[in-house]
């Protein structure tokens, strides 16, 4: 499967609506999978540097995100945080 159509599950399970594409919740959930397959990369390539501080700004955007998120309904970041198994 390809990238566009694996963001496209995250987007139908995390949309809050019809053509919602840019909610907390959508990106948050398209930075997890990003932040996931940059991390199993790095396990294998530990001396990637340039992987890694892309990933360090991925992990700062979605922890903004996720402020935001939290700023604005506390409902839907415990919600967002239990789906997607963050915060253990």
């Amino acid at each position: 499967m390809q990238n566009t159509e694996k963001n496209n599950e995250d987007i139908d399970q995390f949309k809050q609506h019809e053509g919602d594409t840019g909610s907390p919740e959508v990106q948050v959930a398209i930075l997890t999978k990003r932040i996931n397959r940059l991390t199993d990369h790095l396990r294998e390539h530990k001396h990637d540097y340039s992987t890694r501080r892309g990933l360090l700004k991925l992990v700062g955007q979605r922890r903004r995100q996720l402020r935001y998120l939290s700023n604005k309904s506390v409902d839907r970041y415990h919600n967002l945080i239990e789906a997607l198994g963050l915060r253990r």
